[in-house]
């Protein structure tokens, strides 16, 4: 393991899902509750949501609805700017079920969304979820209330009016390699026949470097070093910051945790190529299916085709 991130190539010609968001975020309004209310008009726009998914249009794009057709004891939140016209989502009054791994509704749904559209949805899913999961104070235990458009919740006792904010939890995505071939995994609620790159949350305490080492150690019994920063991406389930890395590892001797994995196994390059070009032509790879393109694990597979 090095003492620090290695800056690699980024992946090539491939966008980042849910990331280059086309809203502007407008800071400044978040901090001007007048200014926020005045932008409450008639042209403002609520985006609709089944639950936590999208509701789409006909030709497959995010669905809109005046701002006055929220329910009255729902909560707002400020996604941004469409050119002058505001953007909001709401934060129903009582929870909705919304599963944190998206089902296969879900992925369907997503794949007909542009990457703006797609990222709006992934901005305003993280949000709302953040919100519906924190209505009371964390340290108190009150109910608190949205503050600054929704990036913020407010403790509703005086006495304590601590602050809370959208959280973000940081996980390392990464792809191993050993001697040309690249080790990939599968979990037990994953397709059959899909492997991906390995991935875990990063602790308190560690260093991003220090997370994939730890993560593959644990996870396949493997030394990892010369850990490369590849790519990153925001994954709204329910919001996390998926870390992409490539790392290097001493020995091919696999020892897997079964409580994380099913299998994990070192796939050769012509099998990753074969996988990845059967997947973008909409088929089955004959070694493994590979990730989806909206997952961050495809674009690092790409980009290891590409540079190792």
């Amino acid at each position: 393991m090095t003492d620090s991130l290695i800056q690699s190539p980024p992946p090539p010609g491939r966008a980042v899902a849910f990331a280059g968001g086309v809203l502007d975020r407008a800071d400044h309004l978040r901090m001007d509750d007048a200014a926020l209310r005045a932008r409450m008009t008639v042209s403002a726009r609520l985006l609709r949501l089944d639950g936590l998914d999208p509701v789409l249009t006909a030709d497959g794009g995010l669905e809109w609805a005046s701002l006055a057709e929220a329910a009255a004891d729902s909560e707002l939140v400020f996604l941004g700017l469409d050119g002058e016209r505001a953007c909001f989502a709401e934060v129903p009054a009582r929870n909705r079920d919304g599963a944190s791994i998206p089902g296969p509704r879900l992925w369907q749904s997503m794949a007909q969304l542009s990457a703006g559209d797609l990222a709006t949805f992934g901005t305003a899913r993280a949000l709302v979820s953040w919100h519906m999961r924190h209505r009371f104070c964390s340290v108190c235990g009150a109910p608190s209330h949205v503050a600054k458009g929704g990036w913020q919740r407010t403790c509703n006792d005086s006495a304590c009016a601590s602050e809370h904010f959208p959280r973000v939890d940081p996980v390392t995505i990464m792809t191993v390699e050993h001697e040309g071939r690249l080790l990939l995994g599968r979990q037990p609620r994953f397709p059959p026949r899909r492997y991906s790159a390995l991935a875990g949350f990063v602790e308190p305490g560690e260093t991003i470097e220090e997370a994939v080492a730890r993560e593959v150690f644990e996870e396949a019994g493997l030394r990892a070093r010369d850990v490369r920063y590849v790519v990153s991406q925001p994954w709204p389930f329910p919001s996390s910051l998926m870390i992409g890395c490539h790392a290097v590892a001493d020995s091919g001797d696999i020892t897997i945790d079964v409580t994380e994995l099913e299998d994990a196994r070192w796939f050769s390059r012509a099998e990753v190529a074969e996988a990845m070009a059967a997947g973008d032509r909409g088929e089955e790879g004959e070694a493994f299916i590979a990730p989806p393109v909206t997952a961050v694990a495809n674009l690092l597979l790409r980009w290891w085709l590409d540079n190792a």
